[in-house]
C-alpha cells in the first residue's frame, strides 16, 4: 500500500526528488532510456504526481537542464564574488566551475544531458538563451576577443571530455585551466 497520501505535502521537495531521480536514471540509462514510469517508480510517487510537476518527458528534460543551469549559475556567482579582478571575471568563473572539483559531481549529469541538448531544438534554444544572457550581463568585462576565445576553447574541452575523445591527464588539465585564466586576463 502506498504511503504517498500520508506524506507531508512539500511540492518543492517532491519536484527536487523527481529531478534527482531523473538525473540518476538519465546518467544510468541515457536520455533515450528515461521514461516517466521509471522516474515515478524510482521516486516513489504516482505517475499523476510526476505529471503534476512535469507533464511530459520534454518538460522533465527542460527541468533537468534548468536545474543544471541553476546549479552552475550559483557556482559561477560564488566564483565571481571571490574574484577581485573585474576584467574577465565571468570567463574565469566559467572556467573554474567547469574545471573545479565540484564540476566532477555534475559532470555525469551534464554528460547525460549532452545528447538531448544536441538533438532537441527547444533545449538548444534554452542553452542559447543562457549564453546570450551571460554575454549581455558581462559585456563590460568579458567581451574581449581573448575572453570569448577562452570560453570557446573551454566549451571544446568540455565536449572532448563528454565524448572521451581526447584523454587528458590531470597535469594537462591544470595547465589548460591556467592558460584559459591567462587568456581571460588579456
Amino acid at each position: 500500500m502506498s504511503t504517498a497520501h500520508k506524506r507531508k505535502k512539500d511540492p518543492h521537495a517532491v519536484r527536487q526528488q523527481l529531478l534527482e531521480v531523473a538525473a540518476d536514471l538519465c546518467v544510468e540509462k541515457g536520455a533515450a532510456g528515461l521514461t516517466l514510469d521509471a522516474v515515478a517508480a524510482a521516486a516513489g510517487v504516482s505517475k499523476g504526481g510526476l505529471l503534476h510537476h512535469f507533464p511530459s518527458k520534454a518538460e522533465l528534460l527542460f527541468g533537468l537542464l534548468d536545474d543544471l543551469i541553476a546549479r552552475m549559475d550559483a557556482a559561477i556567482d560564488a566564483a565571481m564574488r571571490a574574484d577581485p579582478e573585474p576584467h574577465g571575471r565571468f570567463t574565469r568563473a566559467y572556467v573554474a566551475v567547469t574545471f573545479g572539483t565540484d564540476a566532477q559531481a555534475e559532470e555525469a549529469r551534464w554528460k547525460a544531458m549532452t545528447m538531448p541538448l544536441l538533438t532537441e531544438p527547444a533545449l538548444r534554444a534554452r542553452w542559447r538563451e543562457w549564453v546570450a544572457l551571460q554575454a549581455e550581463l558581462n559585456v563590460g568585462t568579458d567581451s574581449s576577443l581573448d575572453c570569448v576565445l577562452a570560453r570557446f576553447a573551454l566549451d571544446g574541452l568540455w565536449l572532448a571530455s563528454v565524448l572521451e575523445s581526447h584523454p587528458m591527464d590531470p597535469g594537462q588539465a591544470l595547465a589548460m585551466k591556467q592558460r584559459l585564466f591567462d587568456l581571460s586576463r588579456g
